[in-house]
């Protein structure tokens, strides 16, 4: 049986006010090509299907043809809620959209919902854990100690009785780490603080793959089957570079113990791209002919002077900035040491020249001086 693992697709996302769908869809059409040309039976959605729990329309009709497109090629798909969806939305129709072979993972009820599907080398078992809490879970089991995140996760596990001589898979959407190592993370995802949220890996042992949601950089957690597929799309500028590659995974599960995890990477239609420099390099043709122009932009200016409308004129070559920056001599860090110091035996021309420095980390020119100086000495001020 051949799997293809995705999650965090967060449909109806806006990133810096930027609507996303059109990328959204982009990328979606490329993942199904994929899946084709691999024969891939399932797919695996773990979680954050949509970015918030009341989605637009628009998010809405892009799902419906996504999974219309996945049904339509001759494969099902298995979907659970993460922490950004609303479960009882993401579930509506389930009980109709499973006879055509979309599974959707319902309220959590205390168990997990289970699909058995065969191949040539027998059954495989699909458990489907959507995002929970402690609190969630302690509800459903009044008698146990669950006072964390891993505690709850193995009661559900433990309650559902899994065989471990039969091929197991499981699709979840939680924080999972390895004896307490902190796996890649981005500044798009919603973690708690202080790492409350914890699951550890261990709690996945019995089973043969775990296609998990949550972290948007693709990943295994602990080893190789306990796996984070990452967001199809970069959604925060600290995804931004090459080495953040974006991918689906392909999980080809032959008998026990006999699988194949591989990576194929997706190319956006926009990437994230950061640029810096002066305005005017940065808009010279011969520094970014070979660019992409229409990728999304952070522009960090390094001009000392101010620039009138900066973003208008950055957008003039490329027209999906999404954020700019400065760093100048005027925003760096400087020492104030003397700034303070003995202000009463200073005079106010020494005062002046000491906040300017402060504020533009730099002396002020010649002709400033003799302007503040002029300018103190018509107010009758000594200088």
């Amino acid at each position: 049986m051949i799997f293809m693992h995705m999650a965090d697709l967060h449909i109806g996302k806006r990133v810096n006010e930027f609507n996303m769908l059109e990328d959204q869809r982009y990328i979606l059409k490329q993942a199904l090509s994929i899946a084709q040309n691999n024969k891939v039976d399932v797919m695996l959605l773990a979680g954050d299907i949509y970015d918030k729990s009341l989605p637009p329309g628009e998010a809405v009709a892009l799902l419906d043809e996504f999974l219309t497109d996945i049904v339509h090629n001759g494969m099902k798909a298995v979907v659970v809620s993460g922490n950004h969806d609303s479960p009882e939305r993401l579930a509506f129709g389930r009980k109709l959209m499973q006879s055509e072979g979309v599974y959707v993972s319902g309220v959590f009820n205390g168990e997990m919902n289970i699909l058995s599907l065969r191949d040539d080398f027998g059954l495989v078992n699909i458990y489907m854990l959507p995002f929970i809490k402690p609190l969630h879970v302690k509800k459903y089991f009044p008698k146990n100690e669950i006072d964390s995140y891993t505690q709850a996760v193995k009661t559900v596990i433990d309650n559902a009785k899994v065989e471990d001589k039969m091929r197991n898979v499981l699709i979840a959407h939680q924080f999972v780490v390895s004896s307490g190592v902190e796996p890649m993370r981005s500044d798009s995802e919603n973690i708690s603080v202080g790492g409350l949220d914890h699951v550890e890996a261990s709690a996945f042992d019995i089973f043969d793959y775990v296609a998990l949601g949550h972290l948007h950089h693709p990943q295994s957690i602990g080893r190789d089957a306990v796996r984070y597929a990452g967001s199809p799309l970069k959604y925060s500028f600290s995804e931004a570079g090459a080495k953040k590659e974006k991918s689906v995974t392909i999980i080809e599960m032959k008998d026990k113990k006999n699988i194949k995890i591989s990576k194929i990477p997706l190319t956006p239609l926009r990437d994230m791209v950061e640029i810096k420099g002066p305005l005017k390099d940065l808009l010279d043709p011969e520094n970014h002919k070979h660019q992409g122009l229409d990728n999304y932009i952070h522009a960090t200016l390094t001009d000392n002077e101010e620039i009138i409308d900066a973003i208008s004129k950055i957008r003039s070559v490329y027209p999906n900035v999404m954020k700019i920056d400065f760093e100048n001599s005027r925003t760096k860090t400087v020492e104030a040491d003397s700034v303070a110091k003995d202000v009463t035996e200073k005079t106010s021309f020494q005062l002046f020249e000491e906040f300017y420095k402060i504020n533009n980390n730099e002396e002020m020119e010649d002709k400033q001086k003799e302007l503040v100086r002029g300018l103190l000495e018509n107010m009758g001020v000594v200088i």
